[in-house]
């Protein structure tokens, strides 16, 4: 049956019949399934960021240029943005479980193909095919919690869930440093396969299936609106860094992303049995939820790269010291996350979401303030440890706030919604404090140039790393530090402003207190349709 096109304030709908029967009742079975989903998330999330650290290698083993390289990273995360939401929603239609069973088949399928992969091209389609199982994957794993946990235990499932998904990328990329430091990249593709095989083996037995039971057609229109938005807005952020903003390429990202956006919205407006009622943005929960999370980890995805280069080219470290470096946060964001429902319980989700999001600003401008060229790591962990911190409890209460705003038989979708924002918020905190930062280092070093030769200054004025490969002399080398300590200080406060201003919002607009609650349409009208 068609959903109505007016949108009602919202409520934590009540379970109907069919959603009592999809609720799982054995505890030790519910242990099973979290443990299964945040493995199979676990894959997915560690191979974003795992073929960061083997750039230099791929490029030997192909003969490949830069361009290349990044095609190869970029392509999995441009294709697991771009499959969200079709993909989550096919999940509601088909079944959950045989949809992250499917899922993980084709990821774990893709993984194979890259280890052996004899040409750039070859790796390439592998990476395009793990993009679309990892789409499959990922919003059915938040979205078998948030459909068949019982409401008392719902919340703390989340808050592990948004652990493994804030601090995995870190954690991959730790392990995935030591993998090439002590083998090859081929072996990158191990830590996967084998998450995906202990993944499939338990959800094969402990996931139960849930799925939408409403008479609704699958919106295809606005699957593929959905598509080019999300594939042309990741492009444009992804690129512009690279050819620069005003590139051909980049505007046009930026153009067909803004058209797919504004097709997408009006089709959805229109459209009897919407992929996402829009109109649900005008809730709070929806609204601040999603904000949140795309200002948390455009924060986490800014930090880790801006950090990244520091530690190696002001410290000196190796890549897997630098990523050690940035395990404190990661694993202090996981611990947060499970205690972040239990504190939500008791002091409700918008202080929580305040709290952490106080936490995080007051980390940026920690480093902001103690970081300097000469002043060591123990300058830069206050500022991690409030970071983790922070993110670790805001995630949790901003994600409950995105799935509680559509009903249980509508989960892909909102799982999918939240896996979207954090796309946008990663890519858009790397391209925001990446330019600021090589902005603010461009500006700081070009005074400390004069009297250098061109072929000296021209290149230290593109970056650090240049910089210190021209120099001819310490004076040089501490110039360029100096320089990159100035430009990340011009991020950081930045962060900082986009904190507070954040902070303000969640505080005025944020979830309402349990004590006021709202109801989804459906539970407003007579009960939500479906399990």
């Amino acid at each position: 049956m068609p959903e109505p096109q007016d949108v009602p304030s919202v409520v934590p709908h009540g379970p109907t019949r069919e959603e009592d029967m999809s609720t799982i009742s054995d505890a030790r079975q519910r242990r099973s399934t979290l443990v299964a989903v945040c493995i199979a998330l676990m894959a997915v999330i560690a191979s974003v960021t795992g073929l960061n650290v083997a750039q230099p290698d791929l490029a030997l083993a192909f003969g490949a240029g830069q361009s290349t390289i990044l095609w190869i990273i970029n392509s999995y995360t441009l294709t697991l943005a771009a499959l969200l939401l079709p993909l989550g929603a096919l999940g509601d239609r088909l079944g959950r479980k045989p949809v992250l069973l499917a899922g993980l088949a084709a990821f774990g399928a893709a993984n194979v193909v890259a280890s052996l992969a004899p040409s750039a091209e070859v790796l390439l389609a592998a990476r395009v095919l793990s993009g679309v199982g990892a789409a499959m994957i990922m919003p059915v794993t938040l979205a078998v919690i948030t459909s068949t946990f019982p409401d008392e235990e719902r919340g703390r499932a989340i808050g592990v869930w948004t652990g493994v998904a804030g601090g995995g990328g870190i954690l991959g990329m730790f392990l995935s440093a030591v993998l090439v430091d002590v083998a090859s990249w081929r072996y990158l593709f191990v830590l996967p396969v084998a998450l995906v095989v202990v993944a499939f083996a338990m959800a094969r037995r402990s996931v139960p299936d849930s799925r939408e039971r409403a008479g609704r057609s699958f919106d295809t229109v606005g699957s593929l609106t959905s598509l080019v938005a999300v594939v042309g807005l990741i492009f444009f952020l992804q690129d512009g860094p690279e050819r620069g903003w005003s590139a051909p390429a980049t505007l046009a990202g930026l153009l067909v992303g803004g058209l797919g956006t504004v097709g997408f919205v009006v089709w959805e407006l229109r459209h009897r049995s919407p992929l996402l009622d829009v109109r649900l943005f005008r809730e709070r929960g929806l609204a601040s939820g999603s904000v949140v999370l795309l200002a948390v980890f455009g924060v986490q995805a800014g930090i880790s790269v801006v950090l990244y280069p520091f530690f190696q080219t002001v410290f000196g470290w190796s890549g897997l010291l630098s990523t050690v470096a940035l395990m404190p946060m990661a694993l202090l964001m996981m611990v947060t996350s499970g205690l972040a429902p239990r504190l939500a319980e008791r002091v409700g989700a918008r202080a929580t979401m305040a709290a952490g999001v106080a936490l995080a600003g007051a980390g940026l401008g920690l480093m902001a303030t103690l970081v300097s060229v000469d002043g060591g790591y123990l300058a830069i962990l206050p500022g991690v440890l409030a970071m983790g911190v922070g993110m670790g409890l805001s995630m949790p209460p901003a994600t409950e706030a995105i799935t509680g705003a559509l009903p249980r038989e509508r989960q892909g979708v909102a799982s999918a919604l939240n896996d979207v924002t954090r796309e946008f918020g990663t890519a858009l905190g790397v391209a925001l404090l990446g330019a600021l930062l090589s902005a603010g280092y461009r500006g700081a070093i070009g005074p400390r140039l004069d009297g250098y030769p061109d072929e000296i200054a021209g290149p230290a004025r593109e970056g650090i790393a240049n910089a210190i490969r021209v120099a001819d002399g310490p004076e040089l080398v501490l110039a360029a530090q100096q320089s990159f300590v100035d430009g990340w200080r011009t991020a950081m406060w930045t962060g900082v402003a986009l904190m507070a201003a954040l902070l303000a919002y969640v505080l005025s607009r944020g979830p309402r207190p349990p004590a006021q609650p709202r109801l989804l349409e459906q539970g407003h009208r007579g009960g939500v349709r479906g399990g």
